[in-house]
This record gives C-alpha cells, structure tokens and sequence, in this order.
C-alpha cells in the first residue's frame, strides 16, 4: 500500500492544499508539508497462546517536527495502513500547531483486531511492537499515547519495554500511562471533555441553548463518553449513541449509566434496555441539534451529507466529515466544529502529562481542566475568526490557523542542509 492510497490521506493532502492556496502559503513550506517526515513499516511476530508464531504489520509515521518532538497515538486496529497512519500524524501536526503545543505530528500502530487477542498476546504484541520502533522513539524525539483500541494499560506495558531496553525507567516515551506510572490527572477523559467544551463554545456562537438541546453520538468508547456525561451534566439531552452492534434511540433521553454498566458487562450496547434500536445510518440523519461522530473516519460523504439534519457537527473521530460531506453541510448551514480542535483535548493533556513528568511535579484534576479549558478556548476563538475572516467553513479554517503557525515555524529554522 502506499502513501497516497487511503481516502483520508488524500482528503488531507486536499485539505491542506485549499487551506494553502486560501492564505497564499509559501510553496516551499507547502511542499515540505505534503509528505510525512519519515514513515516506518516493521514486522511484528508474536507467540500466540496456542504456541503457533503471528505476524502483524506495524506502522509509526512521523510526518512534521518543526515545533518540536513527535506526537501521536498508537491504534491497534484490522483496518490500519501505512496511508491511513500517515493522514493521522499529518492531522496530528496541525492539531499541535492550531492549539499552540511544541510538538510535532506523529502516529503509529498494528494492523490487528484487538478482540481477538488475549490479554497475553495483546502485552506480547505492545512489547514487540515497542522493540521494533524503540530507535525512532523517545520522551525527546517522538511520544506516543494511546488512541483506538488501546489505553493506560498499553502505555505501560509499551513504557515498560523501552526502559527494560534502555536499562532504567524512562516513564516520559510515552503519555497516557497509569496515574502511579506518572500518568496525568484528567487523562483518560480528556478527549471527550475537550469535545464538550467546543461544543459548548460553538453553541454560543449559534445562540443555540444547550439546555433544550438533542445530541446524538456515533460511537460509545473512551471519547464519547466523558464527552456524553459532561453535555448531560450542562442539561443537553443525549437521544441516540451507537457501536458496531447498531444505533440506539430513546428521544426522551439515554440513560447513560445504564448504558455504561451495560458496555461494562456485555462490551457492546446491543440488548441495551428502554431504546429502540436503529441503524448507525439513520442514526448520522436523525433531527438533532448536535451530532457527535465519535467513531471512525468517513462516516459522513457525499452520499448522506444532504441527509444530515444537525445544527452543529462536533468531529470527536478523526477525519469523520470528507471533504465532499464537508462543503455539503456547510452550504446546508451546519456549524462544523474540526477535528483538529474538537478532539484535541487528548493532545493537549499529553502535553500537560509529559511537562509534569519532566517536573516531577504533578497538578490537581482541577489545575488541568482549568489548563485544557483555556487553551482550547482560545484556539476555538483563533479558527472562529479565520472562519469569518476568509468567509469559510471552521474545518478550513482549523487547517489556516495550523498552518499560520507552522509557516512562521519553517521560515525561522529554515531548512538543513540549505
């Protein structure tokens, strides 16, 4: 497969390049921008537990590291590619300059369906993958977290495999871990909460009342959670989520914490009690007034965008809108809040987790809500005025504020050798 293969990386590569053309962006630094910084593909063997020998493909592409090291999530996932990863380290790269972190745009992970592995084969894939990029990693060169289908526990098994390379602990090559690995405060739900807080942003700007509000969610896994939680707590109404097993609408309002003990105790919401099951389809087009895609990307294109109802689209997922379904909902009037801002609550508490390791020196829940609150506030409102500015959508407008900042960058440091 190569680079250019996956639909998500040619709608970045087309993203980035209407954002360019929009501002005049130097076609230097554009060239520079297209292609990722180095990508690596590695062979991942592991003994399952039946002592037969698997071998799945790896991946870790860093794409840009002006503003600093690499960062990016790890995804174990069957779908994963070597395209498909490097359009996620090229969104993480404008995901760090838009909201001002020093670091650059990094992603990796296994082709593999993490169900289908026991707990033993899921630490022994982690190790193995961990061994074979460990000399393109590092808390100074390249920090991954965790991302679809894995979590703290993976971040500590990978954690543990570097240091036992390197001889000592090194808790900082990786953000994401358990609290007594030097993990964060807030870390776990920090996606979805940054995902409540834009909705919460853009809601003022349509002088629309969160408090009579209908949300549906596509998806129920670590983002859409908090972030369903927390819209509840401010009054919305959450009609509809859903998972692979289908959707799941009630319109007087989910439970939530049935729903939360039910995935606890069956993985998947299918049999969830008092919801009437439809398709994730119909669920993308009910008549809500925030719709929440939070699973995988393209779920919205050029076939369903017409049929989107949802006054704001907050992308909790990565790439969930195609640039077709993009231009679709905003001639419809759709207010889209982009990925690149609404799911960078994960990235921004990283960052908070790799600066208090390095401190040795750990903040309050409170001090990081506050922290995340204020900056994505502030990038919210840097996009809004691009978005006015140049008369566009917030999904271009998300790219121009990136790229605003990672221009001035390139132009300073300038390119080795010259």
């Amino acid at each position: 497969m190569g680079l250019e293969d996956s639909h998500l990386y040619k709608d970045s590569l087309h993203a980035l390049k209407q954002a360019a053309d929009i501002i005049n962006l130097d076609p230097n630094i554009f060239e520079r921008l297209r292609y990722p910084k180095r990508a690596i593909q590695v062979a991942v063997p592991i003994r399952l537990d039946d002592g037969t020998i698997q071998t799945f493909q790896g991946f870790r592409v860093q794409h840009n590291m002006s503003l600093g090291p690499g960062k990016g999530g790890i995804r174990f996932h069957p779908s994963l590619g070597l395209s498909e990863t490097a359009a996620l380290a090229m969104l993480m790269t404008f995901k760090c300059a838009l909201v001002g972190l020093p670091l650059g745009g990094a992603k990796g992970g296994v082709q593999c369906d993490p169900n289908d592995l026991s707990r033993q084969e899921l630490q022994a894939l982690t190790r193995r993958y961990c061994l074979e990029i460990a000399p393109f990693i590092g808390p100074d060169i390249d920090i991954p977290a965790p991302d679809i289908g894995t979590d703290a526990q993976t971040m500590a098994w990978f954690m543990d495999t570097y240091s036992q390379i390197n001889g000592h602990a090194i808790p900082g090559v990786v953000t994401g871990k358990p609290l007594v690995l030097g993990g964060s405060m807030g870390r776990t739900s920090s996606t979805g909460k940054g995902v409540a807080m834009c909705v919460q942003f853009a809601s003022k700007k349509i002088d629309l009342n969160l408090c009579e509000s209908r949300v549906a969610i596509h998806g129920f896994g670590k983002v859409a959670v908090p972030a369903a939680l927390d819209l509840k707590a401010l009054g919305a109404k959450i009609v509809a989520i859903g998972d692979i097993t289908g959707g799941y609408f009630n319109p007087e309002g989910i439970d939530l914490d049935s729903a939360i003990s039910h995935v606890k105790k069956h993985r998947f919401l299918k049999g969830l009690a008092n919801v009437e099951t439809i398709s994730n389809e119909d669920l993308l087009e009910l008549d809500v007034d925030v719709l929440i895609p939070a699973a995988i990307d393209g779920v919205i294109n050029a076939k369903n965008a017409n049929r989107v109802k949802a006054k704001i689209i907050a992308e909790a997922a990565n790439g969930p809108l195609t640039n077709d379904a993009t231009e679709i909902v905003s001639r419809n009037g759709a207010f889209i809040i982009p990925d690149i801002l609404c799911n960078a609550g994960g990235v921004i508490v990283s960052y908070f987790e790799w600066v208090q390791g390095l401190q040795h020196f750990f903040w309050r829940l409170d001090e990081v809500n506050k922290k995340l609150s204020d900056i994505l506030r502030v990038s919210f409102e840097q996009v809004y005025e691009n978005s006015q500015k140049y008369h566009i959508n917030m999904k271009q407008a998300g790219v121009i504020s990136a790229l605003q900042r990672l221009e001035g960058t390139c132009r300073l440091r300038g390119l080795f050798p010259g």
